[in-house]
């Protein structure tokens, strides 16, 4: 499934990857701290997108993360 992280207070897009264990992500980003190259935030809430692309539904997960 494609994953996004997603600032939540300026709706930036910080990171986009495909994921085959979406529970086991969301448990970790839930975690204490989720840490980037470019820095270090926590887990605010997430989203599960549906969209149609090229005549196929598909899913989209959106985690959002606020400052420490």
């Amino acid at each position: 499934m494609n994953v996004i992280f997603v600032l939540t207070k300026t709706g930036e897009e910080v990171l986009e990857m495909v994921s085959h264990d979406v529970a086991g992500l969301l448990a970790a980003v839930k975690g204490e701290n989720v840490t980037f190259p470019f820095g270090t935030f926590q887990y605010d809430f997430h989203t599960l997108d549906h969209y149609l692309e090229n005549g196929t539904y598909r899913q989209e997960l959106v985690v959002y993360l606020k400052d420490e």
